[in-house]
């Protein structure tokens, strides 16, 4: 089951099934949003929690016992409680159970909102701790936006344009896990040109993120503004020659090569008390043509 809220230039429709949004249409009901075509890549906007990325041996440490979690956790699989469904807003929560706490030993509930005002859908998560315990945690956002946009510009001729310059060396999954060498940064000034070959050996990761905000746009036509303002890192990807490009905002990112620690004390972790919870935003702006 998907609920649909709108503006009267936006129309969105998220799935109860991870919170998931899973169309994002513009005025002229152009689709911004990837299909989940499942020869590239199923997924359309998952929600990444109680990590980000793969953890060693899909095993996260706590007290000195395993845990099995899967890459990017399991709130993308769970089915989430509907406790609100307006015409431009929808507010769905998952709570801890039996199953979560077999792989994530922590209770916590976990509310997600979606609300749409004029261009913009914003996406709210706030993690609670509703156990007794200080809770390590990590979230993403994961939109797969359509490569390319449907405006009329060729592939060849997208971009991503950060706020800020983007100089500091990137890192790259070797298995799923963070690599200990970095690379230069493929960011000229504050301008990403895409192309498939800069995905060949997987994503773009910067743990070293300077600015809060990006646009994914054409050298000509509309364009979508991504902003993160409680997200330090940002992954970009996309497999070659498929027809989405990923920008995912992260509170954390997948295990260092060479990291063999408790999960709370994991690069990109934070902590949260017993009774308190963490917010995490991620507002999507559409500059469509002919809106």
């Amino acid at each position: 089951m998907s609920i649909t809220i709108s503006s009267p230039h936006l129309q969105a429709q998220v799935s109860e099934n991870g919170a998931e949004l899973v169309r994002l249409q513009d005025g002229q009901g152009r689709n911004l949003l990837w299909d989940g075509n499942p020869d590239f890549w199923t997924g359309r906007s998952p929600l990444l929690f109680p990590i980000v990325g793969r953890v060693k041996n899909d095993r996260i440490r706590v007290g000195g016992s395993e845990y099995e979690l899967p890459k990017h956790g399991f709130a993308r699989t769970s089915r989430f409680e509907v406790e609100e469904a307006g015409t431009s807003q929808c507010h769905f929560y998952l709570c801890s159970n039996e199953a979560t706490l077999k792989r994530y030993p922590f209770p916590f509930r976990l509310d997600v909102s979606y609300r749409i005002e004029k261009t913009t859908p914003t996406i709210t998560a706030s993690v609670t701790n509703t156990g007794p315990s200080t809770m390590p945690v990590s979230f993403g956002f994961h939109p797969a936006f359509r490569w390319p946009l449907p405006f009329g510009a060729p592939r060849e001729a997208h971009m991503i344009r950060f706020e800020r310059e983007e100089a500091a060396p990137i890192r790259r999954p070797i298995d799923g896990l963070i690599s200990r060498d970095a690379e230069t940064s493929p960011v000229h000034g504050r301008t990403l040109s895409l192309r498939d070959s800069l995905f060949e050996t997987d994503a773009l990761v910067f743990d070293r993120l300077e600015s809060n905000s990006v646009t994914y746009e054409a050298s000509s036509g509309g364009s979508i503004r991504v902003d993160f303002p409680d997200m330090p890192h940002l992954g970009i990807w996309t497999k070659p020659g498929a027809g989405f490009i990923c920008i995912e905002p992260w509170q954390g990112h997948a295990d260092p090569e060479d990291f063999n620690g408790e999960f709370a004390v994991k690069p990109g972790v934070v902590l949260i008390q017993p009774g308190e919870a963490r917010g995490f935003t991620m507002r999507v702006t559409v500059d469509s043509v002919g809106l």
